[in-house]
Order: C-alpha cells, then structure tokens, then sequence
C-alpha cells in the first residue's frame, strides 16, 4: 500500500516509485490490474502515472497491455554498474604505481587455470612491457598465478599440475612439480612473487595479491624489461594494494573488461 507522506508535493513520485516495485515483485510485467492492486491505488491514477512514464520511457507496454520495464532503465543501471566496476575504481591507482616506477602496471584476475589480464598503465616510454589486455598465461609461468596457486593445498597444486601439465612457455618456466612446491614455499614466506622472464624471454615481473573480499582473486604486477626489474618495487606496490582495497570499501563491485583494439605485443 502507498503512505501517505508529509510533501504532497511529490506524492506523485512515491506513487511512481510504489507502482516500479511493484513491477519488479511481480518479476519485471504484470497488468494495470496487479499493478493498482499491488499498491493499493485507483486503478484511474495508476494507469494515468504508468502512461506518463511509458510516454517518457521509463516503462514500456505491450499489445496485451503488459507493464515491463524499458530499456531507459537497463541503461541508468550500468552506468550505477560502471562507478562499481573494480577497473574503473582501481585505475587510479594503477596511473599512481606507473608514475611511482615508470614501468607498466597490470590488474588480473584468476579464471581457472589462467591468469586474465584486465587492465593496465603504461609508461611513455619507448622501451616497455605492454600486456595486453584480455590476454592470458597459466598460472604456474607468472608472478600473480604463483601467488594465487600458493593459496591452494597441496592437493589442488598437485592436481593443477596433473591438469596442466606445467607447460613451459620458455626455458626458465617451472616444469615439474618439485620446483613449482619450492617455489611456492618461498613465495608464501616473503609475501610476493617474481616471474624471471617465465612468461616470455626478457621480461621480468614482480606482484602481489589484493586483500579484499571480492569474487575474484585479484592480482596486481608490475612487467618490465629484466635488467630494469627492482625489488624496492614492493613497497609501492602494497601501497597501491592499499588504495585499491579503500576505493573498493562499501561497494558492491563489478567486473566489466574493456578489450581495446591493440596491434600486437610490444616487446622490450
């Protein structure tokens, strides 16, 4: 039923806003009938508030005179969704790490047994690492997929190995189970990890994970030529874990990857 409220200046806007819940308990179409009944409303007024919103594309009917919602809305919604997306609210952050080290700064996630590459900052220099995004590499090749496969038991690492087969992308990729357990001990006691031109000759990264409670595990790395990698990296790099995981606080976050149109890899 609609209250009555204090403004009856806007009444109109709670009768709105009564009738578009109704709309939704009934699943997203029901008729003028449900809707008035729904709300406790004459079915006169609720027909002449539904009409004002279709003729404003709030609302759309059909031919057997449904109520549904109208495209106008899934639109609003997104861009709700958009100021939730983790790479929007992480990119900052992101821009802050790549002029700190002057090198090129990804954000990944885990997907099964990759790594998935969704977003970047790169330098403006000549001589960079650029990953593309929406690109992927197993997890045992790269910085954030060893630090996401050391949070498994020995089980599930035995298994991703098994699965896998640790295929080596170069010659200094980890290729036996043995070395992948090693590997992981280390990286579990200093709290992040190196991929020493694994993932591709030349190219040396260093990450860490985010802490947050999120439906991904979420890695953030930074990928330079070899010879430029730094340890003194790591600092920085918990810092902007830190910024990431403020921005994030409180929200309800989202993932939406923009795939932008690049030629090909860069290579140092």
């Amino acid at each position: 039923m609609v209250t009555k409220r204090m403004q009856p200046g806007i009444q109109v806007i709670d009768r709105l806003r009564a009738l578009l819940e109704a709309l939704a308990a009934a699943g997203g179409e029901a008729t003028l009938k449900t809707l008035a009944a729904d709300t406790g409303l004459p079915i006169s007024t609720a027909f002449r508030i539904l009409a004002a919103a279709e003729a404003n594309g709030i609302i759309q009917r059909d031919a057997r005179g449904h109520y549904a919602f109208a495209p106008r809305l899934a639109e609003w919604a997104e861009l709700i969704a958009g100021r939730n997306d983790l790479c929007t609210l992480a990119r900052p952050s992101l821009v802050w790490l790549r002029d700190q080290v002057r090198e090129t700064v990804n954000l990944s996630i885990q997907e099964q047994d990759e790594v998935l590459y969704i977003d970047r900052a790169t330098p403006a220099r000549m001589m960079r690492v650029e990953q593309i995004i929406g690109s992927r590499a197993p997890l045992h090749c790269t910085a954030v997929g060893k630090l996401m496969l050391a949070q498994q038991d020995p089980a599930a690492i035995a298994a991703y190995a098994l699965r896998t087969g640790l295929r080596a992308l170069t010659r200094h990729s980890i290729a036996s189970q043995p070395s992948l357990v090693r590997e992981l001990e280390n990286i579990r006691r200093l709290g992040y990890a190196l991929d020493n031109e694994e993932t591709e000759e030349g190219v040396g990264c260093i990450a860490v994970l985010l802490d947050a409670d999120l439906p991904w595990t979420v890695g953030l790395s930074i990928s330079a030529p070899i010879e430029r990698r730094e340890l003194a990296w790591v600092k920085p790099l918990h810092e902007t874990v830190r910024r990431i995981q403020r921005a994030l606080r409180g929200r309800k976050v989202t993932l939406n990857v923009h795939y932008p149109q690049v030629p090909a890899q860069s290579r140092p």
